[in-house]
């Protein structure tokens, strides 16, 4: 017994079905947000297997799209699905903090010693003497975990607020000195060793 029969054909057609599309537009949006950011990751594993439950629910939507070519109400759940799919996907991946970043701070001396502080914190540090237009100056390298940034960020404002710095991402690192902290979860720690090799 289909349980939709008992529902009012123009209910099911103008509300629940368009409230069905909406809901399966967010979840493979996200899906595909998330398996985009772990293919830039380098996670072969993980990549593969979002893509196969995007497709798989996007198939489902359009499916009932083709099905229902006369509801202008599926082609705006469909449009807006795919909207706050996109919203719900960058704040998942916010939330995960997935990946390392190389932070590249440009000083002028060392200033507050920005090397032993981010060191005693327990992040790893390099130090290179260079030549600036102004003249000598010092760049202090640093990689970190994405959810540590705020931390880093932090130290170098103390230093100076006035400090030139740049933030890009790594694809991957390996080796290295990370702080130590305990993992959430199983789940976190493959989350970040899929940004490492």
């Amino acid at each position: 017994m289909n349980i939709f029969n008992a529902v009012d054909p123009n209910l099911f057609s103008w509300v629940i079905l368009p409230l069905l599309i909406f809901l399966s537009r967010i979840f493979d949006v996200s899906l595909g947000t998330m398996r985009i950011i772990f293919v830039s990751r380098g996670a072969k594993l993980i990549a593969p297997l979002l893509g196969f439950f995007e497709v798989l629910i996007w198939l489902i939507a359009i499916g009932q799209i083709m099905q229902n070519l006369n509801n202008v109400m599926s082609y705006l759940a469909y449009a807006g699905g795919f909207a706050a799919g996109t919203y719900v996907g960058i704040m998942i991946e916010e939330k995960l903090a997935i990946g390392i970043l190389v932070i590249r701070v440009i000083l002028t001396k060392n200033e507050c010693q920005l090397k032993e502080r981010l060191a005693a914190s327990g992040y790893g540090v390099t130090v290179v003497d260079a030549k600036g237009v102004n003249g000598e100056v010092k760049v202090v390298y640093t990689i970190v975990r994405r959810k540590d940034i705020d931390n880093v960020i932090t130290i170098i404002n103390e230093c100076n607020e006035k400090a030139f710095y740049s933030i890009e991402e790594a694809r991957t690192a390996r080796e290295g000195v990370f702080p130590v902290k305990k993992a959430n979860s199983f789940f976190s720690n493959r989350l970040f060793s899929a940004g490492r090799k």
